[in-house]
């Protein structure tokens, strides 16, 4: 049976992908050497189109890694040297936080309940902090913190380095770069693609601040410093065997979705958003678990059901729809619903339909 993945990560791959990969196949794509002509051309294209896709201001460097998990890594040995602030929300804001400490920086957070945002008054960065981390989608509960309050983060504290976890959220969310320092994401989200690859876009600052650190003796990494990938970047390279195929793919992903137009994938984002989230107050049995319609993420829709999740998780699968579990804790009293790019309104409405039909047996 024909199976549609709405889980949030890996998800469904990119309608165009399969055929991509046939023309990858043909091509020698995932033979060629990385410092081969063809390589950053590949390279040069991919970075073009991100560019374009995501309006990337030509002062912003783009960087691929092996996932956006590496990013966080990456993030704190280049960009703090003592201390890191950190919105945790979640569990993989939580993890981030942890990994900072895991580090030997000293970290601080603000930590609300699962299912809550951020209030921008509440918040207040100890003028220690280096780095100030906020998940803009955090994938393990749904939430959702509003552009505008990250944008007055950076505002209020302009000589900070403000990093945004994008991962389930790009390319829907219309970011402004000049008002962010770096932003990142992984590829298995909403780019539709094979995992293995991640996204890591910033700005001079963070290129400065990991030169300053290693000029001052600080350990920033080895391979993937910010200094080695800028070395390798301006010849459309990179400083070690990347996924080439990841690299090719994403580049092919994102000239389609060019083509579509950006503008047009994110009014369907909204439009399956708004049909989900009207289905999920109107149900007997599921609920929108982000109360605050504010911070609903509209590209990772969880629900909380009265009902055992894997009861629902096993229906739609008969019927050729893979839904995601709760995270953690949550794995029995939540569904997560991706509503990506890759997946059609009519696929939206056909799960739609699925759930407001859907009782317990």
């Amino acid at each position: 049976m024909h199976q549609v993945y709405f889980t949030p990560g890996p998800s469904a791959l990119y309608y165009t992908v399969e055929g991509h990969i046939k023309n990858a196949l043909k091509s020698y794509v995932p033979s060629i050497s990385h410092r081969s002509k063809q390589f950053e051309e590949i390279y040069a294209h991919t970075i073009d189109q991100l560019r374009q896709l995501l309006n990337v201001p030509d002062d912003f460097e783009i960087y691929f890694t092996g996932s956006a998990t590496e990013i966080w890594e990456r993030l704190i040995q280049n960009c703090v040297e003592q201390s890191s602030y950190h919105l945790v929300n979640g569990s993989f804001s939580k993890r981030f936080y942890q990994m900072s400490g895991e580090l030997g920086r000293n970290t601080a957070l603000l930590e609300v309940a699962p299912g809550l945002g951020f209030k921008p008054s509440e918040i207040n960065i100890p003028e220690a902090a280096e780095l100030i981390a906020v998940t803009q989608n955090e994938t393990s509960t749904g939430v959702a913190q509003p552009l505008e309050d990250i944008y007055a983060l950076k505002e209020k504290h302009p000589d900070k380095i403000l990093a945004v976890d994008a991962v389930s959220a790009l390319p829907y969310i219309d970011i402004d770069f000049n008002r962010i320092d770096a932003i990142y994401f992984s590829v298995q989200k909403g780019f539709g693609l094979p995992a293995g690859l991640g996204v890591w876009v910033m700005n001079g600052r963070c290129v400065e601040k990991a030169k300053s650190m290693q000029q001052s003796g600080h350990s920033i990494g080895s391979y993937h410093s910010i200094p080695s990938f800028a070395s390798k970047a301006v010849k459309n390279q990179t400083p070690e065997t990347p996924n080439v195929l990841g690299i090719y793919l994403l580049g092919k992903v994102a000239e389609d979705m060019l083509t579509k137009g950006i503008v047009q994938i994110r009014r369907e984002t909204e439009y399956k958003a708004a049909l989900l989230y009207n289905l999920l107050e109107n149900h007997s049995l599921l609920a929108p678990f982000v109360a605050e319609t504010a911070h609903r993420s509209k590209t990772v829709i969880v629900a909380t059901t009265s009902v055992a999740s894997e009861k629902i998780i096993k229906q739609a699968s008969q019927r050729g729809m893979v839904i995601g579990s709760g995270y953690g804790a949550f794995k029995s009293e939540h569904v997560r619903i991706a509503n990506f790019p890759t997946h059609s309104k009519e696929q939206f409405e056909m799960l739609v339909d699925f759930l407001a039909d859907y009782s317990e047996e």
